[in-house]
């Protein structure tokens, strides 16, 4: 039947956008609308790049008597096989309109069916977010004129969403600071992608990919408790490992599977009424989320002490990273602009309690549990974020030390060897040869003195890279650690003998000559040698006046 619509296309201007045309190419549709802003934006990208140090020089200190309100809307991309409201898939990177369908184009009598998927997992997040939930929602149109909105609406949900009235924990590093921040969630809400503009570089139109369009998101929503760009990215960086613990997206930034628009307002310290608001997108990465919010927060600022603060208008503006500025991109709309009412193709959302704990009992131990968790170990914070950021990561160590490996041991090793050897090879905790189990031996086997901490470096390699056993390695390359003192001795007293002239300059006060004998005798006996005897017999060697 689809196929059948499609090939009655030809190629005529889209009645919804005059400025848009409907191509087939290699079988493939592809949308394209005329800009007349493409030369203008090309012209502001070249002029961004001029004189940025006088600028900074004026931006770089926000004043005491200022202080910043800052709140996220945070859209999160569902890991769903198919989108929100028909069987099409989603996959990221695919040909431009090569996986739509009449729901996704909005074509007239398409209908929607919702994937109950998109409610399991909002649900989740809702639980996960600490919020209240909706047993009875809906969704609603919001209308809008856009050329990748096909319909001229967005099915989302307006004034019954599904979650409110949460929070999120969030640990600041300690190079920011340290502590721990408790931020507010207005609220949760499902909706559907719009599609995407490609623009040609020189060229005088965009092109619509519809691909995306109709794609299940969380819109996460929170209260303007931020008042720092770094506060704003760690609460960013929190939604994204919240999200993927869960497995309800994989949160790529650069994928725009997470996608942050700030709003930030600044005002005197001491007033409660908020200043004028001002949004910020474009912001493909936490570092920018902070480095932007603290651009706009000091721009405000200079327009206030300038005395020009009505200058700063309630508007939509860009994050220029090249430039590390923010520029105007549009008036920002009100919520009369969307004359939003309820959608009559869908039913409403109603839930069961039954429901709502059976999804409550399957949450998996969510990030901010986990570092209390790792706290009462005894591990460091810094330990602590290392290890709960990235729940494979987490997993692998909660793994090796229930085997009864000492924690800060396993942490130290993760965190040191292992995770350069992950990002020397590009590859993650769960694409290494290394298992828990072997992890847990190797630390036991140096523990136990069956093979030196030197010995333990050079078989971690081996099983990162290559796999096997400790034990297997151990027995193959002959590794087992030297601890019998006669045996030490001598390797002790042919290695002073083969160095009279170190042994007499030692002896006339140049002590630290002893790291080169031991050095030697690490050097003769392969590495096998246990360093607590070998120091010992060494020192008594050494200080002999025989």
């Amino acid at each position: 039947m689809a196929s059948t619509i499609f090939r009655s296309f030809q190629v005529h201007s889209f009645m919804l956008y005059p400025t848009s045309l409907i191509t087939r190419r290699n079988g493939v549709f592809r949308f394209t609308t005329k800009s007349s802003q493409s030369q203008t934006e090309t012209q502001q990208r070249q002029q961004t790049k001029v004189s940025q140090s006088t600028q900074s020089k004026k931006l770089d200190k926000i004043p005491k008597d200022y202080e910043a309100v800052i709140g996220i809307e945070t859209h999160v991309q569902l890991s769903t096989l198919t989108k929100a409201f028909c069987g099409c898939p989603y996959n990221y990177g695919s040909l431009p309109n090569s996986t739509i369908c009449p729901i996704c184009m909005g074509l007239p009598g398409a209908l929607p069916v919702l994937n109950s998927k998109v409610i399991e997992f909002a649900v989740k997040l809702g639980l996960a977010l600490n919020c209240n939930l909706a047993l009875n929602s809906k969704f609603d149109r919001k209308q809008y004129f856009y050329p990748d909105l096909p319909k001229g609406y967005q099915i989302s949900q307006f004034d019954v969403p599904i979650a409110t009235s949460g929070f999120l924990d969030v640990d600041i590093p300690v190079e920011f600071g340290g502590g721990h921040r408790r931020f507010g969630i207005t609220r949760v809400h499902m909706e559907e992608d719009a599609g995407k503009l490609l623009h040609t570089e020189g060229e005088n139109y965009s092109q619509v990919d519809l691909n995306r369009a109709g794609v299940p998101l969380l819109e996460i929503v929170s209260e303007p408790d931020m008042r720092t760009g770094i506060e704003a990215a760690e609460y960013a960086a929190e939604i994204q490992r919240l999200v993927r613990y869960l497995g309800v997206s994989n949160g790529n930034m650069q994928e725009g599977s997470l996608r942050c628009d700030v709003n930030v307002s600044i005002r005197p310290i001491g007033q409660s009424k908020f200043g004028t608001k001002v949004e910020i997108k474009n912001l493909n990465s936490f570092s920018s989320v902070s480095r932007a919010i603290d651009y706009e927060i000091a721009r405000q600022v200079q327009l206030h002490r300038e005395g020009q603060e009505d200058r700063i208008v309630q508007e939509t503006r860009l994050w220029e990273e090249g430039a590390q500025k923010t520029i105007t991109m549009r008036k920002k709309e009100g919520l009369a602009d969307y004359r939003y009412f309820p959608e009559p193709d869908l039913p409403a959302v109603i839930l069961s309690q039954e429901y709502v704990d059976d999804i409550q009992s399957s949450l998996p131990e969510l990030p901010e549990i986990k570092r209390r968790r790792y706290e009462t170990m005894g591990l460091s914070m810094q330990d602590v974020l290392f290890l709960a950021n990235d729940k494979n990561v987490a997993d692998f160590f909660d793994a090796t030390v229930a085997k009864g490996a000492d924690a800060k041991l396993v942490a130290n090793w993760i965190m040191s060897d292992v995770a350069a050897f992950m990002k020397n090879e590009k590859l993650t905790i769960n694409e290494i040869k290394l298992t828990p189990d072997e992890l847990f031996e190797l630390i036991a086997s140096i523990k136990d003195g069956v093979i030196s901490g030197k010995i333990g470096k050079e078989i971690l390699f081996e099983l990162l890279s290559k796999g096997g056993t400790v034990k297997g390695i151990i027995a193959e390359k002959d590794l087992v650690q030297i601890v019998d003192p006669a045996e030490i001795e001598k390797i002790v007293d042919k290695v002073i003998a083969d160095n009279p002239k170190q042994l007499e300059q030692y002896r006339g006060g140049k002590t630290k000559l002893q790291g080169y004998f031991a050095g030697q005798v690490m050097k003769l006996s392969k590495g096998k040698a246990n360093p607590g005897l070998l120091n010992k017999i060494l020192l008594e060697k050494l200080n002999s006046k025989s």
